[in-house]
């Protein structure tokens, strides 16, 4: 018996921007996908070498969302079949957690009939996740400015930017995973009100200069006083970046998430190649192994298609 089968692609993304901690993400040309139908028995079928090791049982976390809306929406939770695969690598600041959650969401509403409108899987993603950025970017695509709402249940409030035109995306990506959860767990209990000032201006002048296309402000607005200062003991090189990019061929740089990733915007292929002979200088010093992408902003967010299986 054919059964309706949901393919949902997800961009990856990118969180804070350097002062919008928790407030801001991007999203990004980089793709999971996640399939979902009714079956007989629950079957996961992880596809690639980012997903190895992750469990292929009702433990793995798309299972586990998707279980979670059909107990939202009030019905029994059915037996699946999940197959999934990303572009994207996993704990390295690209929101992969965020994508998987909100592919998972995306494709057990469809299947679910629709119970829940966007506004709302936005509302449980950020549940699940704790923060709005990422999900917030991987389901509805470009710049995502949230915050958490003032009361339980109530909706996101957040505000969708279109990326800059001529913004481009030159992203490190160290060899080696860091947990969220540690990089977190640097992070001091109080700040100094110097410190909080600083990001307020900060990541207000970001959100201002991404929706006016001000792109000769980012490197003076992406500074931040709040998480990258705490967290650069975590990411080797991390420091030289941030404060040598932006002479050397970046329009600003940060932490991707909570890391390890480094992102640089960009916006000519020479201020590239100037970057990426920076970058080539200060992680050989620390003896860093790394790769690089070249990302543009996926403008789309969470897409369905629908077919048989």
């Amino acid at each position: 018996m054919n059964r309706p089968l949901v393919r949902v692609t997800v961009p990856a993304s990118t969180a804070n921007l350097g002062p919008g901690f928790d407030a801001v993400g991007m999203a990004f040309r980089l793709y999971s996908t996640v399939e979902m139908a009714l079956s007989e028995t629950t079957e996961i079928v992880l596809i690639g070498e980012e997903l190895e090791g992750l469990p292929a049982d009702k433990g793995n976390l798309l299972y586990q969302v998707a279980a979670g809306l059909f107990e939202e929406a009030g019905l029994p939770v059915p037996e699946l079949y999940i197959r999934a695969e990303t572009e994207a690598p996993l704990t390295r600041g690209l929101g992969s957690s965020a994508a998987a959650i909100i592919g998972a969401l995306v494709a057990a509403n469809s299947l679910a009939g629709e119970p829940f409108d966007r506004e709302r899987l936005f509302a449980i993603a950020t549940r699940l996740e704790g923060h709005p950025d990422n999900v917030g970017a991987s389901l509805f695509g470009g710049i995502v400015v949230a915050t958490m709402p003032e009361r339980d249940g109530e909706p996101i409030p957040y505000v969708r930017l279109a990326p800059p035109e001529g913004l481009h995306t030159f992203v490190i990506i160290p060899d080696y995973p860091l947990s969220t959860e540690k990089a977190r767990n640097v992070l001091p209990a109080v700040y100094s009100k110097q410190d909080v000032i600083y990001n307020v201006g900060h990541s207000s002048l970001l959100v201002a200069a991404l929706a006016q296309g001000r792109l000769d402000l980012l490197g003076q607005a992406m500074g931040d006083r709040l998480h990258q200062p705490y967290r650069a003991a975590l990411v080797p090189g991390l420091r030289e970046i941030l404060d040598g990019a932006p002479r050397n061929g970046a329009l600003g740089a940060a932490l991707s998430g909570a890391g390890p990733t480094i992102l640089c915007y960009y916006s000519t292929d020479a201020e590239r190649e100037k970057l990426q002979a920076f970058v080539d200088s200060v992680m050989r010093k620390h003896g860093v192994s790394y790769r690089t992408m070249r990302l543009r902003p996926d403008e789309r967010g969470a897409q369905v298609t629908i077919s048989t299986r």
